[in-house]
């Protein structure tokens, strides 16, 4: 996104001048059935906003009586599952809108369905499973490569009809089906929708919370941190004025608060970006205005007026929050750019206005405004960047070694001494990326040293050789 990245913490909520935020509170169990527990805490009620987990509701949310105030997340949970009332800590079963799957997990889930279930059985809906290759696509592995096998051939004995395949991996483009990351294809190609259940196997499906819908990964959720297992909903004037790609940033960085999932009331934007996108019905809800003043549905809230620099994260956590101008000294040897989280068609675009400033709509032919006519791909290599890749996860994920950028190998760096001027030398692999991890080991070598960054951050500190503030080349 276009903004500095969010971190984790407390000031991961924002608002320009009515930033509101808030989350409750829930006991970490399996993702379903689920329970919740809410503490009761005071709350000023100038505070408008939320997380949630799960409590009482509507039959359909727009019918039937209401005996309490309820959130976004307990009111579509409680509709998915059938209930007119869902208490705190009961379990439910939901029914689900859509379940995504990818070439990492879902080999794994397939042979998990084939043992339990028999190898003749059937989905419960061929239409409502969306399998996204998007991993380890462009890489010699066979083992990657067979993964992807795996998916085509269910695909083929299911007869599911949004199979976003790939065969030919020497050029993406000759693809057609191919969409690039899952957690951008599912909102480009209109399978996010207001108010529906959303679950994929991956934890950053919370992305898709964007369209004001529950969305959540059912697989390796390994974050953790202040929103362990809560809700969060994202509300004000600045999340208002987010564009639908800024705002699937804010909801995929949800789960490494170690939240269960993100969620933004949907708007006039949402509904213009869906105009193209589905023909399917959808029905929006949001939470009730005295669900913020009720106890038992938020643990807390959270308002924050917003003047703050970039900011990001250094090594080794998302959440070691700091400012780019905090980090101006550290050298760097790479910037990566890219991922659900940071490259997105607004990201690309951010990075390639800094760079003109200084020297998947489509990278590799939309014209920059005020470039004279030029792409971002032009842009970037006339910058010096090599020329953008396949659109994958890439080396977010690290991946098999020939995985494009991923940091293989620790590269000799050297600095005089502060005490004798004596040549030092040591190695080290630094990267600013708009990535969403920087654990030890993340993008490859365990001794990267991995910086988050917004595209911006990223772009001016590739022109400089330093963590930079791009203020420093946008103002």
């Amino acid at each position: 996104m276009a903004s500095s990245a969010l971190a984790p913490s407390s000031s991961f909520l924002v608002d320009k001048k009515d930033g509101i935020g808030g989350f409750s509170a829930v006991r970490r169990q399996p993702p379903f059935p689920c329970s919740v527990q809410v503490s009761k805490k005071k709350v000023s009620k100038k505070i408008a906003s939320v997380m949630a987990p799960q409590q009482s509701e509507r039959k359909p949310s727009t019918t039937g009586a209401v005996k309490t105030g309820m959130t976004m997340t307990e009111k579509i949970l409680a509709r998915a599952s059938e209930k007119t009332q869902l208490v705190p800590g009961d379990n439910v079963w939901v029914n689900v809108d859509i379940l995504m799957t990818h070439d990492v997990c879902g080999p794994g889930s397939i042979g998990i369905f084939k043992r339990e279930f028999g190898e003749n059985a059937k989905v419960w809906d061929r239409e409502k499973i969306v399998i996204i290759p998007d991993h380890y696509i462009f890489t010699t592995d066979e083992r990657a490569n067979r993964n992807v096998d795996i998916l085509r051939d269910f695909c083929t004995e299911q007869n599911i009809k949004h199979f976003y395949d790939i065969k030919d991996l020497g050029n993406f483009k000759a693809n057609p089906d191919y969409k690039g990351v899952c957690h951008v294809a599912l909102a480009q190609e209109g399978h996010c929708r207001p108010g529906e259940v959303l679950l994929g196997t991956d934890s950053h499906t919370c992305t898709a919370g964007a369209f004001g819908q529950f969305a959540t990964g059912i697989g390796n959720t390994d974050a953790v941190a202040g929103a362990t297992y809560k809700a969060m909903e994202f509300v004000g004037s600045t999340v208002e004025s987010l564009t639908m790609e800024e705002r699937l940033t804010l909801c995929n960085m949800v789960v490494e608060a170690g939240g269960k999932n993100g969620i933004i009331p949907a708007d006039s934007t949402t509904y213009k970006y869906l105009e193209d996108k589905t023909s399917l019905p959808y029905e929006p809800v949001v939470s009730d205005g005295d669900a913020r003043s009720n106890l038992f549905s938020f643990d807390r809230f959270f308002r924050f007026d917003l003047e703050v620099g970039a900011c990001g994260a250094k090594p080794h956590s998302p959440d070691n929050r700091a400012l780019a101008r905090e980090c101006k000294d550290v050298k760097i040897d790479r910037v990566y750019i890219g991922s659900c989280t940071g490259g997105k068609t607004e990201d690309f675009m951010a990075a390639a206005k800094l760079f003109l400033a200084s020297v998947w709509m489509d990278i590799y032919s939309l014209p920059v405004p005020g470039s004279g006519g030029k792409t971002c791909s032009q842009i970037f290599e006339e910058a010096g960047c090599d020329t953008p890749a396949s659109p994958s996860c890439g080396a977010c994920l690290g991946g098999p070694r020939d995985t494009y950028a991923r940091m293989n190998e620790p590269q000799a760096s050297y600095a005089f001494s502060d005490i004798d001027r004596t040549l030092l030398c040591c190695t080290r692999v630094v990267c600013v990326s708009t990535t969403n991890r920087n654990f030890p080991g993340r993008m490859g070598h365990k001794e990267g040293q991995i910086y988050l960054a917004s595209p911006y951050t990223a772009a001016a500190s590739a022109l400089t050789g330093f963590v930079t503030d791009p203020r420093e080349f946008l103002q």
